[in-house]
């Protein structure tokens, strides 16, 4: 499978700035990120590559002031766990409770949760604000028996904190074949079981019954999309935690889920992004 490397360069070049990049650039098909002194560099097939996506991305990226050029070169075949180890896939620690690492760190540190993942892209390794907002979450709710749904799944690392943490059973879900094999591996890799994994978008959940806890990290687009869906199979006193998009648009989602009777409980933000948890009363 071919691929081609774009190197973008941005200007200021900062963490912020790269982190909402490569999020614009998931949206549009680009699958891996390594981070550059200058900026990233970004990794996507060839045969699914839009050069108008691409500028129509740049062209709404929503930080002010900031300047983004790149170029593209097909990319050389490549190690990319050795990639992310030399260049970007470090340990990190959630809360002081959760420790994320792959099977090529050494000397990591001691926590209450260890999760092994052996990604090869930027998100779902708990580095992006994103995941570290809902797993923040998680770690101060209460998930003893509770059963678990994690829409857009990447590498399952929030369903399976949701098992370690005692829920009774999780489904994830995944539109991406590459993200349902990974997470099956990377539950292998953490000795758990009761997680099953499926690919399809929200219309899978057909059949797959009814939770306690829906956890939806995707984006603002297809949340407004299939918030619907997901409240369909929440129980009653369910809780829905949402994230994946920006502060800016927490008001447009907010009022979504009341339109369908979600009631608020609370929000977390993080450098320009965002968490949303409602309660299903009724």
């Amino acid at each position: 499978m071919k691929y081609l490397e774009f190197i973008f360069r941005t200007i200021p070049c900062t963490e912020t700035v790269n982190d909402v990049l490569s999020a614009v650039l998931a949206d549009v098909g680009f699958e891996s990120f390594v981070e550059r002194h200058d900026g990233i560099a970004a990794y996507i097939q060839a045969d699914l590559y839009q050069e108008k996506k691409v500028r129509q991305a740049i062209a709404d990226y929503p930080l002010p002031d900031t300047s983004i050029t790149y170029d593209y070169t097909e990319a050389e075949d490549k190690d990319w766990n050795e990639e992310w180890e030399k260049n970007f896939f470090q340990p990190i620690i959630i809360d002081n409770r959760c420790v994320i690492h792959s099977t090529f760190h050494r000397d990591v540190p001691q926590a209450e949760y260890d999760i092994v993942i052996n990604p090869q892209m930027a998100f779902g390794t708990g580095h992006h604000e994103t995941t570290s907002l809902i797993i923040s979450e998680l770690l101060k709710t209460n998930l003893s028996g509770k059963n678990v749904l994690d829409m857009g799944c990447g590498t399952s690392i929030l369903a399976i904190l949701a098992r370690m943490r005692g829920a009774a059973s999780c489904t994830a879900i995944d539109i991406d074949d590459w993200c349902v094999r990974n997470s099956k591996e990377n539950i292998a890799l953490n000795h758990v079981d009761g997680i099953e994994i499926y690919q399809g978008d929200a219309s899978s959940l057909a059949n797959k019954g009814s939770f306690d806890v829906v956890i939806a990290n995707i984006n603002r687009n297809i949340l407004l999309a299939d918030m619907r869906y997901y409240v369909t199979h929440m129980k009653t006193g369910a809780t829905l935690l949402i994230s994946g998009f920006y502060t800016k648009d927490i008001p447009i989602l907010q009022a979504e889920a009341q339109r369908l009777g979600l009631h608020p409980d609370s929000q977390r933000e993080k450098n320009h992004w965002a968490a949303l948890i409602f309660k299903k009363l009724n």
